[in-house]
């Protein structure tokens, strides 16, 4: 609890700061918050077009930030004590990644059309479930709908792969209205505290024996979806590829906004930073929920 206090506090303080601008960005962006990562930092952004509607939602990675990663399994927190002995082993008891909470732009979070509001990027050093398939070092970059304090409040516990609190894996994994969901993404279980439940599209590539560079995450809680995510390998990035990839978007919202149809991750060679970032924004009007598949 004393951790997620000094979190909020920090993420608030930051989320002050965020109409602060830097020299050398493109044209347009407006820069948030900013962390340290590796050997660099790591800063949320938001572009906008000339009648103000969101272009690019995302994070800029100098790339000094893909170097220097920790290579421990986790930063020690999330942790649960599962053999009951009193102890704490990070290495098998606390959820395996790093975390940083990087707030969105103002210009951005603070509209209620915008529905994201922050970012929280993970580093998994050596991966996590399932195995063979997700266990490749890799980012994944969350952009949260759902409060900070409601996501941090998924607390950790004796339950479900992750370890969780088995009353929340029980909310977590509730399911969604038919029409909030695109039929290709499934519930697995995958609820991981201070996140919440993640719904994986089985049809990517990487469940048919290819090997896993990135693929799109939705993140559900209490029948709602609460985050979009983006996973990245280190060494994709490190590629320098740049591309946009289409999303599979839900039938329908349950929230009046903007939603994206791309997800894009690009290298700037001028200013040898990668961006990942949610583009192709549409305004999308609410609607009632359908009945629910008790297999979504």
């Amino acid at each position: 609890m004393k951790y997620l206090v000094i979190l909020l506090l920090t993420a608030l303080a930051i989320l002050g700061c965020t109409d602060n601008k830097q020299a050398g960005v493109s044209a347009g962006r407006s820069l948030g918050a900013s962390s340290s990562v590796g050997k660099g930092t790591v800063s949320s952004y938001a572009e906008f077009d000339k009648n103000g509607a969101p272009k690019a939602i995302g994070i800029v990675f100098l790339a000094s930030a893909l170097d220097g990663l920790p290579t421990e399994k986790s930063d020690g927190h999330h942790c649960f004590d599962q053999n009951k002995d009193g102890k704490i082993d990070p290495q098998k008891e606390c959820l395996g990644t790093h975390e940083w909470v990087i707030p969105l732009p103002s210009e951005a979070a603070r509209r209620s059309e915008i529905p994201f509001k922050w970012v929280g990027l993970n580093w998994n050093p050596h991966g996590h479930i399932p195995p063979k398939v997700y266990d490749l070092p890799h980012f994944d970059v969350h952009f949260y709908i759902e409060p900070i304090e409601k996501v941090f409040a998924v607390a950790s516990g004796p339950c479900g792969p992750e370890f969780v609190r088995c009353d929340q894996f029980k909310l977590a994994t509730a399911p969604l209205p038919s029409n909030y969901m695109h039929p290709d993404f499934k519930n697995v279980g995958a609820l991981s505290p201070a996140m919440g439940n993640h719904l994986v599209d089985q049809t990517s590539p990487e469940f048919s024996g290819r090997k896993f560079t990135r693929t799109w995450i939705y993140g559900v809680y209490d029948g709602r979806v609460t985050f979009y995510e983006e996973m990245v390998t280190r060494d994709y990035m490190l590629s320098q590829a740049s591309a946009c990839f289409p999303l599979k978007s839900p039938p329908a919202v349950s929230v009046r906004g903007y939603y994206p149809t791309q997800s894009c991750i690009r290298y700037l060679s001028q200013a040898n930073e990668y961006t990942i970032s949610m583009e192709g924004f549409a305004l999308r009007e609410a609607s009632a929920p359908e009945p629910i598949h008790a297999k979504r």
